[in-house]
């Protein structure tokens, strides 16, 4: 059945084709570069070997900031079929930037390729493109999935694919979503994806980002400047952005630690997060905001078990034993010291 999208997770104020007096601008919006001390972390790799599925509305591979790192991809539009290199919206282009751009926008895997996946023409999609997105993402052995998209409601279709993507070893992250919605958003909220929340250049949680249970970690989302169209580029707010670079985190990791397993990777960004909030996991920050350098470094214990997912939402019934299950313990134990007693009364 075919549902539309509540939204795209973006809100865009383009800066244009590109000019010189727009440099600064430009450098400005990269502030997440410093906050996130990627300099470092490239020190020690910048994802090289890496294929990242950018589900979105294509990717333009002629944009000089990303020459070289687009692969052919799909075009599952009615536009299609194609390579996935049309972009109407600049959408999946700015995307695509925060996780492998290498000019005046600088991506946090540069050595990265992206796979554009196009899903929607312009801006607007449903359960079926979706799906056969990640289907599509998946059978190409993808390491990584970025979905900067939402929706508001849970489909089995989808968390079919989700399934089968997680079962393949790809890592999944997604947007939790912008306000005014109230809840994460789909595919987001769906357990073993990366669901991921946003916070703005002081580190604190960002207005635009939704908060929920799912949410596992967080990152800058905030007057983002990334590639454009017209081989320009534009500046964002939203948890959009915020995934792309988390997807980029992964891609880092994953060429850092080539053996892990996706929940694995998944684990080095969780337990490195810089906890904010309330102490541990919490609906605004998850785990709290991303720390490169610490996934890339950090002695890190493994999971477990080796099919546990870092990032699902807590269980409530995993918190420990209920209230009632005490009252009845109790109980037990006082009938059995009255029998006792009475049994040696009897005596």
């Amino acid at each position: 059945m075919l549902r539309a999208f509540s939204a795209l997770i973006l809100t865009v104020a383009l800066l244009g084709t590109a000019a010189p007096a727009q440099a600064d601008e430009v450098s400005d919006g990269q502030w997440f570069h410093r906050f996130l001390r990627t300099t470092d972390a490239h020190r020690i790799t910048e994802g090289a070997g890496v294929t990242v599925a950018v589900i979105d509305s294509g990717i333009d591979a002629t944009h000089p900031d990303l020459q070289g790192s687009v692969l052919p991809g799909a075009d599952l539009t009615s536009e299609g079929p194609g390579n996935g290199w049309i972009d109407k919206t600049g959408h999946g282009t700015a995307m695509a930037g925060l996780i492998a751009a290498h000019g005046k926008v600088q991506g946090l895997a540069p050595a990265a390729k992206v796979m554009p996946v196009r899903e929607s023409e312009r801006g607007l999609g449903n359960t079926t493109e979706i799906v056969n997105a990640i289907t599509w993402a998946t059978a190409q052995h993808v390491d990584v999935i970025s979905i900067s998209l939402a929706m508001d409601f849970d489909d089995p279709t989808m968390r079919t694919a989700v399934a089968e993507a997680l079962k393949a070893d790809i890592v999944v992250v997604a947007g939790a979503g912008n306000t005014p919605a109230r809840n994460v958003g789909f595919p987001a909220a769906i357990p073993g994806v990366v669901a991921v929340a946003g916070v703005g250049r002081d580190g604190e949680h960002a207005k635009i980002s939704v908060t929920g249970a799912a949410v596992a970690i967080s990152a800058p989302s905030d007057d983002i400047t990334s590639t454009g169209l017209g081989h320009g580029w534009r500046k964002g707010t939203g948890t959009s952005d915020a995934t792309a670079i988390v997807a980029g985190a992964v891609a880092l990791v994953r060429a850092r630690y080539p053996d892990l397993s996706g929940p694995e990777v998944v684990h080095r960004l969780t337990a490195t997060a810089i906890d904010k909030g309330p102490a541990g996991r919490d609906a605004q920050y998850g785990f709290g905001v991303i720390d490169l350098v610490g996934a890339l470094t950090a002695d890190i214990p493994p999971l477990s078990s080796p099919t546990a997912s870092a990032n699902a939402p807590q269980d409530p019934a995993s918190e420990g034993p209920s209230p009632w299950m005490w009252v009845v313990g109790a109980v037990v134990v006082l009938g059995v010291l009255v029998l006792a007693v009475r049994s040696r009364r009897r005596g």
